[in-house]
């Protein structure tokens, strides 16, 4: 589904210039889910934004689902976006003044009004919220704001849903709630992309890598890295 090879990324302002990301080779196969993780400043979130064509590589190869996109502009990253990829973000990006409906609606906005409108409900219904779609987002909790996020992401039935920091924002036992989600969307087939620091969140995942100072540094089973921390115990 995603294959990176020699992919870096230079941000280069004429004063400043930061590698963020270098010579990063990473597959991600089609209905994994794989966490991204690091501290900050490790390149994480970049490596998500290339990995969403939300940005492009400096250098390097990236394939997705089969096709070269790191050369492509604006306008055809843009529609590959639109077709093939939901994002989840860690602040909601929900529209205060729409109700949980509506937000839900925006990707599909151009479509035959009855078609969104029913896409839409089974999105909000797949996340558990049938009941609340007609609540802004001040209406809601931040668990259920993100729930609503999440059936944004997942109204168009994108190849991959990538998520960064999804439960930054939220208590433990609503995060809980969103990773039981992401857990039952893999188990659907959906191929998932998660950025985290956390570790509670990272073992929902099946592969775990990790990165610092733009370079990956790990890339192992998940339940490997959850026995070996279970092994390091006194």
């Amino acid at each position: 589904m995603i294959r990176m090879q020699g992919v870096q990324k230079i941000y280069d302002t004429g004063a400043v210039r930061v590698q963020a990301l270098r010579d990063v080779s990473l597959h991600v196969r089609r209905g994994e889910l794989v966490a991204l993780m690091g501290p900050s400043g490790c390149g994480k979130s970049t490596l998500m934004n290339i990995m969403g064509c939300l940005d492009a590589p400096t250098a390097g190869s990236y394939a997705l689902d089969g096709a070269e996109v790191a050369g492509l502009d604006d306008d055809a990253l843009s529609a590959i976006r639109n077709r093939k990829i939901g994002f989840v973000f860690q602040s909601f990006n929900l529209l205060p003044r729409a109700t949980a409906l509506e937000n839900v609606m925006l990707p599909l906005i151009y479509g035959d009004w009855s078609e969104v409108r029913e896409k839409a409900e089974r999105a909000l219904a797949a996340v558990g919220l049938a009941d609340r779609s007609h609540h802004r987002p001040t209406q809601l909790s931040g668990g259920q704001q993100q729930r609503v996020a999440i059936a944004r992401a997942l109204v168009t039935d994108p190849l991959i849903l990538m998520a960064d920091e999804p439960t930054g924002n939220l208590d433990s036992a609503s995060s809980e709630e969103i990773m039981a989600l992401f857990e039952r969307f893999h188990g659907e087939g959906r191929t998932i992309v998660l950025v985290t620091h956390a570790p509670e969140i990272a073992r929902y995942a099946e592969r775990i890598v990790r990165l610092k100072d733009g370079l990956i540094v790990g890339d192992e089973p998940a339940v490997a890295t959850a026995a070996a921390a279970a092994g390091a115990q006194p």
